[in-house]
């Protein structure tokens, strides 16, 4: 039989959240909130851990106090429960003197059932005045992470929390928070001094999210790919400057995206009406700083982007938990790129030693976490300390694509040994070095450079090393030292393989490139190795029959990089085939319509996603300086001036004539290269042209260089393909 307050909790849970049931553990942890002991729940995004708090602070007298770093989440959480009749209030830095009084008087007239702070705000003597005259139920702290420097969002106000706390007599603390490795989870309770609290953990598996780490190639063109996947449906970029920010989400505008920015820079009042038209779905997609979205509670974000590498694996899975917090299938792709993480390697460099090393150890964790190979969710389970004995999980892109397996018993052998012969006392980088064989001065410092493993792994890089040490951690052989989670203990499991060794199953990790990540829209290229190779070779025959139609060279007609886009992109309209690298609106008319009516063909009876679907649009104008050089030959201005006019090079300024030319604009230069050339030298130089299986400068030089030089058979190769190709 229920008693009156289980009765008054489940009907408050009905008549307020609008569910007849708890969800996992949720009941629990409120009968142990509504017994005023002190609580410590650790829930991942979307698995209703506000629930947790709000509910008892509705049912207990009293006011509840919950602490939180985000004005996001307070207002989203106020507005809900101001929407269902519960006095919500907030007290932060957006309120002015006159607001602050009205939070202030209703709370200590008991109107007000939770009262959010700032972690700020709660410092104020003002306002710590203010609360020992409230009669507060219990201290909800949010974000509870913060509170530790291992943490990745340390907030040193947190740190004082405790000490105002107990100011306010013997009130029971409720700590929260959606990530918190076992590290982050002593530190939280050991400085908010709750270290006999019931401790509540649910699992970290989202098994509706669909992992997927992409490199930074072409990474405009992927976004708007991901995007329109899900047109109409709603989705979250990240992005980590504000500058960042602005530029994709006006890059996103201009390509039809229902779209707004989200930044800690921007104007209050802007930032609140673009979080609320996300909410009510007037916006599809926001792009944002990591300001945003923490605690928003939007259950239905199909996708969140990483565009920029994020700080730590606690960030990248509290922003990933935004996606899909109604149960279904939901998407969260990164985009990764070594070089992101050396740029935030030198954020970091003015910071405290301890606080930088602690970046730099959760930067490591990310980029290791990017490259390798094993199931994501394996790797994100266990560095939450929680197991995943699943063989393969079908929902990230390591499960889901074709992994290169290999037998690493030997290798696993040398790193347990490695950790055991330097007495578990180390992290990744020094057992690395120690495993390769290179004599640094911490190697040095402590005589390992005299172990029998050291250079054992002499024959494999640095890379290939970590990777085998963060696989043997997660085979369990290895497991990190709680108090300094930079370092690696053996593990029982660990001890019995090295007396007895057995096959182990292990995954070359990816090989990103660092070079040339972003594609500048400018450029119009795509120089892609991963086109449809048979429609290729459809185009390319195509080619070659119109070629030999028209009396043309087949390079006239299209060139290769413009065949390999079509056959990436699959133009199926004129509009879709002018924006080919290379092609431009007269080329497109004169000799586009057969490649479109095939393309088209081939993309109905294969079911292929078009170029209109992907093609992106620059939010920029093209560059000045072509305009101005397009303006300047118009006006039939010599070569020389306009080079001197703009600070150029004679031999830059044939270059940029060139990508104009190659781009698909014509151009007239007849009255400069008249002035060079008679009519029967340029005739000599075109029937070069029209007879070349190439447009190459090379080969041309191979056989006209005793006659002309590089710049009048460049020159004449601009007037030959501006008037045969356009």
């Amino acid at each position: 039989m229920e008693t009156g307050i289980d009765y008054k909790l489940k009907e408050t849970l009905k008549r307020v959240f609008g569910y007849n049931t708890f969800r996992g553990t949720q009941e629990e942890i409120i009968q142990h909130v509504m017994d005023g002991k002190n609580t410590f729940v650790i829930m991942p995004t979307g698995a209703g851990k506000s629930l947790c708090y709000q509910l008892p602070a509705i049912v207990k007298e009293g006011t509840a106090i919950v602490i939180s770093p985000l004005i996001a989440l307070m207002k989203n959480q106020v507005d809900q429960m101001n929407a269902v009749g519960i006095n919500a209030r907030f007290l932060n830095s957006t309120l002015n003197k006159g607001e602050m009084t009205r939070v202030k008087k209703e709370t200590l007239a008991g109107d007000v059932k939770l009262l959010y702070v700032a972690p700020e705000s709660l410092t104020k003597e003002s306002n710590i005045e203010f609360l020992h005259k409230a009669n507060i139920s219990f201290v909800a702290v949010d974000e509870a992470h913060c509170i530790s420097e291992w943490g990745h969002d340390f907030r040193p106000e947190y740190r004082k929390i405790k000490s105002i706390i107990k100011s306010f007599g013997d009130i029971p603390i409720v700590a929260l928070t959606a990530t918190a490795t076992p590290k982050v989870q002593l530190d939280i309770q050991k400085n908010l001094e709750i270290e006999e609290a019931e401790v509540f953990q649910s699992s970290f598996n989202r098994t509706n999210l669909i992992y997927e780490v992409k490199p930074k190639k072409q990474a405009k063109k992927q976004l708007i790919r991901i995007v329109k996947e899900h047109k109409g449906e709603s989705g979250i970029v990240y992005c980590l400057s504000r500058k960042k920010v602005e530029e994709i989400a006006e890059f996103l505008k201009v390509n039809g995206v229902n779209v707004a920015p989200y930044h800690a820079g921007m104007d209050g009042n802007v930032r609140m009406k673009n979080q609320d038209a996300f909410l009510n779905e007037d916006v599809d997609v926001i792009v944002a700083t990591i300001a945003f979205g923490m605690g928003i509670d939007k259950p239905d974000v199909r996708f969140v982007v990483h565009y920029d590498v994020p700080k730590s694996i606690e960030g990248y899975y509290q922003e990933t938990g935004r996606a899909g917090r109604d149960g279904i299938m939901s998407k969260v792709v990164m985009f990764y790129s070594y070089n992101d993480i050396l740029k935030l390697e030198k954020f970091n460099k003015d910071k405290p030693v301890t606080e930088r090393e602690n970046s730099k150890y959760l930067l490591e964790e990310m980029a290791l976490y990017a490259e390798s190979a094993v199931c994501r969710r394996k790797q994100l389970l266990h560095y939450f300390g929680e197991e995943y004995h699943v063989e393969n999980c079908e929902n990230c892109d390591n499960c889901l694509h074709q992994r290169e397996h290999f037998d690493g018993q030997d290798y696993v052998k040398k790193v347990i040994e490695s950790v055991s012969q330097t007495e578990e006392r180390f992290n990744l980088d020094h057992l690395s070095k120690v495993l390769l064989g290179i004599k640094s001065e911490h190697v040095l410092s402590y005589n390992h450079h005299k172990l029998k493993i050291f250079g054992a792994g002499k024959s494999n890089d640095e890379h290939f090393w970590k990777s085998i040490i963060r696989q043997t951690l997660l085979n369990e052989f290895i497991c990190k030292d709680i108090d300094n989670p930079g370092v690696f203990k053996l593990t029982p499991k660990g001890v019995e393989f090295m007396l007895d060794p057995y096959p182990v199953d292990l995954v070359k990790d990816h090989e990103y490139e660092t070079e040339g990540e972003e594609e500048e829209i400018e450029k119009e290229t795509i120089n892609t190795t991963a086109y449809d190779k048979v429609l290729f070779d459809m185009i390319k025959n195509l080619r070659k029959k119109v070629a030999k139609q028209k009396d043309l060279p087949p390079y006239v007609i299209f060139q290769d990089p413009s065949m390999e886009e079509m056959a990436t992109l699959y133009p199926t309209t004129m509009d879709d085939l002018i924006k080919i690298v290379g092609v431009g609106e007269s080329k497109a008319r004169k000799f586009g319509k057969p490649f479109l009516e095939m393309i088209e063909k081939y993309v109905e009876e294969n079911d292929i996603i078009t170029a209109s679907d992907v093609l992106v649009k620059s939010s920029g104008v093209k560059s000045k300086n072509k305009i101005f050089i397009i303006q300047q030959i118009d006006l039939k201005i010599d070569l020389e001036d306009i080079a001197e006019s703009k600070e150029m090079k004679y031999e830059q300024l044939i270059r940029e004539i060139e990508n104009i030319c190659f781009g698909g604009t014509k151009l007239n230069l007849n009255y400069y290269i008249d002035q060079l050339l008679d009519d029967e030298r340029q005739e000599d130089i075109i029937d070069y042209f029209m007879n070349a299986e190439s447009d190459s400068i090379e080969d041309a030089m191979e056989e006209l260089r005793d006659f002309y030089s590089e710049d009048e058979v460049r020159l004449m190769r601009i007037k030959f393909m501006s008037e045969h190709a356009h």
